[in-house]
């Protein structure tokens, strides 16, 4: 793919069958889209070597630094500074180390993702989440996550990954052509299709688990064309995410919120990383609705799932707006768009 003329970059954060999301409830309209310029950077084969290290003394072309402006130390926020060929494929983000000026520390690729969480490069201290991100982290599961976990989703209303990928592309239209997270992506299987579209300048897989992770890029690399499609594999915490302020257009959250320690830290989190006109939307259980059996309910009460109006009720303390959401069974699919 060519290499981008650096001219016409500029730093993202200053470019100001289911019912689609534009028909949800009460909030259902979006601002008028945006436009963005292309952006079509620079890929190949993935090496077998280590990842460059960052020095201090890092004399990043323009190109390099606009790329970089995107992914931020989560310790500080200050935006990376990188060392490496340009692109945001992953052969590129692979062969290339990260720096931050600020606080110094250093982050590199380990096992095809670049690990940007708190506790990258630690030797001696480690930390155990909660269950529900531990099970996560198993390599079994991860295995089987698209080998018959997810499918058994439909038993609670999803209408499955093609509908739910058609109606959170609905909700993300006012992104196109910008940089889209997938946060808690698993193995992938939303964040490959966001890369495929062609609808976004940049898609980042993101997710805790290493092991998820590793299998995202197994579906990866059995096809050609996202190899070369600006994708990166990112493993961060929800809670701590690896971005500036306002330098996101669209956050999307499949299958995830009920997983999360505390959803009112992560939506609060991604509503600090979109930019003013962003959309966050994505999809989980109900802890229950007005049609669910009261044996059932308390039954998910000892989960961390969400009521529909609860789940509106953080979008809209964290300083998101026109919410919007579509329920079947225990299914949501929810948006919101920071003003």
């Amino acid at each position: 793919m060519a290499i981008v003329s650096t001219s016409s970059l500029r730093p993202l954060h200053q470019y100001s069958s289911f019912p689609k999301c534009p028909n949800f409830s009460h909030y259902s309209r979006f601002r008028p889209r945006l436009h963005f310029s292309s952006l079509r950077l620079f890929s190949s084969a993935i090496r077998a070597t280590a990842a460059v290290a960052v020095e201090p003394d890092l004399g990043t072309q323009q190109n390099q630094k606009l790329e970089v402006d995107l992914f931020a130390c989560p310790v500080c926020y200050e935006p990376l500074i990188r060392k490496g060929p340009p692109g945001f494929n992953l052969p590129a983000i692979y062969r290339s180390g990260f720096k931050c000026k600020r606080c110094n520390k250093s982050y590199s690729s380990k096992d095809i993702y670049l690990d940007l969480t708190v506790t990258a490069g630690l030797k001696e201290y480690s930390e155990v989440k909660p269950t529900g991100t531990e099970l996560f982290r198993s390599p079994l599961v991860s295995f089987l996550y698209e080998r018959g976990w997810r499918q058994n989703f439909n038993r609670s209303g999803f209408p499955g990954p093609d509908e739910e990928f058609k109606m959170a592309q609905e909700c993300f239209k006012s992104a196109e052509g910008g940089f889209l997270v997938d946060v808690s992506c698993g193995s992938g299987l939303f964040s490959r299709k966001f890369a495929k579209s062609g609808t976004y300048s940049g898609v980042i897989a993101l997710d805790f688990s290493e092991n998820m992770l590793r299998q995202c890029y197994d579906f990866i690399k059995s096809d050609d064309t996202l190899l070369a499609t600006n994708l990166a594999l990112v493993r961060a915490d929800v809670s701590r995410l690896p971005f500036s302020s306002g330098s996101v257009d669209a956050v999307h959250a499949g299958a995830a919120l009920h997983c999360w320690p505390s959803p009112s830290n992560a939506i609060a989190e991604i509503t600090r990383i979109l930019r003013s006109g962003g959309v966050f939307a994505g999809t989980t259980f109900l802890l229950y609705n007005s049609s669910t059996p009261w044996i059932i309910r308390s039954f998910r009460e000892n989960y961390n799932y969400l009521t529909e109006e609860e789940i509106e009720d953080v979008c809209t303390s964290c300083g998101l707006t026109n919410y919007s959401s579509k329920v079947q069974q225990s299914f949501i699919m929810f948006s919101a768009q920071k003003p």
